[in-house]
């Protein structure tokens, strides 16, 4: 009797989207209902510099955080098997989008610009929101990566869900865009 074929490891889930949409807690949430690691690549980076990343970029520049962030992706990702919840702007730089979607099923995570607000109020740890008039600052960044984020992955609206709607979601996409990555890697 022939042995089975050996069971491929599950792609990664990559969660990617605007600050605030939900990535970081729909991530733990997954991971821990999968049983898989939880992988936050804003906590990476920070490891990686040895810094906060309010730090890197006052101290280095947004350039050097981007050059971290596309390290991480690049060296410090398993290859299968893990739930990632990618830094606001990881798939915006040129060449980032192809490479995250190279490491796993990347979906982005989308909410309006009042959840946005709601949800990142007070949070001194995001540097690219240190503005006077925050909603303005928030509204223009949505625009500039609207269509990189839609081009990095499948989207998914967070706004008037609770976590386990978005968990039943999300979980549906991704068991739907995994069988279409593994067939791709298994073509080469």
């Amino acid at each position: 009797m022939p042995s089975p074929a050996p069971r491929t490891p599950a792609p990664n889930l990559l969660l990617a989207g605007f600050m605030g949409t939900g990535k970081s807690a729909l991530g733990r949430q997954l991971a821990k209902r999968w049983r898989r690691p939880f992988i936050d690549t804003d906590e990476v980076v920070e490891r990686l510099a040895g810094m906060t990343i309010p730090e890197i970029f006052e101290k280095q520049g947004e350039g050097r955080f981007r050059e971290l962030e596309r390290e991480v992706v690049s060296a410090h990702l398993p290859e299968a098997g893990a739930v990632i919840a990618c830094g606001g702007g990881l798939v915006i730089p040129e060449g980032m989008a192809e490479l995250v979607r190279s490491k796993g099923v990347v979906i982005c995570l989308f909410a309006s610009v009042e959840t946005i607000l709601r949800r990142t109020a007070g949070n001194s740890r995001r540097p690219l929101l240190k503005a006077e008039d925050l909603e303005t600052r928030v509204r223009q960044l949505m625009r500039d990566r609207e269509q990189a984020y839609l081009r990095a992955g499948v989207a998914v609206y967070t706004d008037g869900r609770s976590l386990q709607q978005l968990c039943d979601i999300v979980g549906r996409v991704y068991d739907r865009e995994a069988r279409s990555f593994s067939r791709r890697k298994l073509e080469g």
